[in-house]
């Protein structure tokens, strides 16, 4: 049996990157999977096959009412929520002392507050309207932040990245500490330097990606694959007593 046979898992920014190949790493392993983006899920909905249902949403102009409504909807169609993946985000660089409010709240409203209005509506579902009750016994929800390295360190031209990132860090905790003994699961895995549309300016400047390369103990960049089978791992039973974890995936390079 496929290890997420009859469960209904949540990604966002499933478009494409890391949140794409999540989305579809779930369906292979058989669960009914909602992804949520604001560009076209098309290849990635005929790549998952089966069970896939895109909805186009964008996140950074949805308040907490607009969240709560989309985790309702999906919860009323499907009858339940097993699995929400935060993974939907975007970036920003420039100098600090040139950073524009814009780019500062634009970031901070994709990549911080809408994980956390979403985990908070699952949670509601969970704890307040009968999701824990009608569970099996041995069920639990799964909440999988995608952190990143700069929710442990600073970056460049990256402020109000790497705020939000230390903010999921943060939340992830916090969240943990309050529904840990409520069958809630509430994790964040850190990427490293991953292959996906936010780093291509960095792998396309030959200095910077040298550098980066030359920090890295394995000696090249990650692929958005090896993210979701972290994913799949946190999601799963195998992880039931993982709780509050920051899960670095980074080829060595907090080691170095």
């Amino acid at each position: 049996m496929k290890r997420f046979e009859g469960k209904v898992v949540v990604v966002t920014g499933a478009s494409r990157g890391i949140g794409g190949c999540t989305a579809v790493a779930f369906a292979r392993e058989g669960a009914q999977v909602v992804g949520i983006a604001r560009s076209s899920q098309d290849d990635i909905a005929e790549e998952a096959g089966g069970k896939y249902q895109a909805i186009e949403a964008d996140l950074g102009n949805a308040n907490a009412a607009a969240l709560q409504k989309l985790i309702d909807n999906i919860i009323q169609k499907f009858g339940r929520l097993d699995v929400l993946i935060n993974n939907a985000g975007i970036i920003r660089r420039s100098p600090a002392v040139e950073f524009s409010e814009t780019d500062w709240n634009d970031v901070l409203r994709v990549n911080l507050t809408s994980p956390f209005f979403l985990t908070q509506a699952a949670a509601r579902w969970w704890l307040k309207d009968g999701g824990r009750e009608k569970a099996a016994a041995d069920d639990r929800l799964k909440i999988v932040n995608i952190a990143s390295l700069l929710s442990l360190q600073g970056g460049i031209l990256v402020a109000s990245y790497a705020a939000a990132k230390h903010g999921i860090a943060g939340i992830t905790k916090a969240l943990a500490n309050e529904w840990s003994k409520e069958r809630i699961n509430v994790n964040a895995i850190a990427p490293g330097y991953i292959a996906t549309e936010n780093t291509r300016p960095l792998r396309e400047d030959p200095n910077r990606n040298a550098a980066i390369l030359a920090r890295i103990p394995q000696g090249d960049w990650g692929h958005p694959d090896q993210i979701a089978g972290t994913a799949l791992y946190l999601a799963s039973h195998d992880a039931d007593y993982v709780n509050g974890a920051i899960l670095n995936v980074d080829g060595g390079w907090l080691a170095r």
